[in-house]
């Protein structure tokens, strides 16, 4: 299968750089509305069977110009939320809470499952309800599938999943406002990323640190 992870429109808290992943969370700003709006053309070549969006608004909102442009329905699944921040919630991600929050998320990925969020979910908890999903969308039988989702949770579960991405590359490389993921495989024989924002995935050392709202930030203790 074919698997392209979707991040969703820009929303007014990543332009206040805060951590905000409770239900239903805000809607879209008029740029994220534009970025929805523009993703039926980016994504044009992919022959997209099957779209899935989170419980939380603006992944739906960003779905909805893509499903009317292929006759799709949207299938909503709490699974591929983002990654719930606990006591963290509303924070400033550009803070110790937001450098706490993707340390939680890349320590899952890279295996410390029972690390717990601050008063929120652990890697164990995380990773199974987003492979739930991905497991759902596979045994549809759909040879292309797209999930909008969020960023922490695209880059922790691609870190954790795909063979060629650990996470070094992912915490170099926040995911941009509908920036895409795009991975082949199946949940049986494992995942390889093909292209990460448009780029193909390559070996090499990272570029740069991100935070949770995809600005940097300096992880020195």
């Amino acid at each position: 299968m074919r698997l392209l992870l979707v991040r969703h429109g820009q929303t007014p808290s990543n332009v206040d750089h805060l951590l905000d992943t409770a239900l239903p969370g805000p809607g879209l700003t008029d740029l994220g509305h534009r970025q929805a709006a523009a993703l039926p053309r980016a994504l044009a070549d992919e022959d997209i069977e099957a779209l899935y969006a989170s419980t939380l608004v603006r992944t739906q909102l960003t779905a909805a110009p893509l499903a009317a442009a292929r006759g799709l329905d949207v299938v909503v699944r709490d699974g591929i939320r983002e990654v719930i921040a606990g006591d963290l919630e509303k924070l400033p991600g550009e803070s110790e809470a937001g450098e706490t929050y993707m340390r939680v998320v890349f320590a899952w990925a890279a295996g410390d499952t029972a690390v717990r969020m601050p008063g929120g979910e652990n890697g164990v908890e995380a990773l199974a309800r987003y492979d739930a999903v991905v497991a759902e969308a596979a045994r549809s039988g759909a040879a292309t599938v797209a999930l909008v989702s969020h960023g922490a949770a695209i880059r922790m579960w691609t870190a954790a999943r795909a063979g060629n991405v650990d996470v070094a590359f992912a915490a170099a490389h926040p995911l941009d406002n509908t920036g895409v993921v795009i991975l082949d495989g199946s949940p049986d024989d494992g995942w390889k990323a093909l292209t990460w924002a448009g780029a193909a995935v390559e070996s090499g050392a990272p570029a740069a640190d991100g935070g949770p709202a995809g600005q940097p930030f300096d992880t020195a203790e």
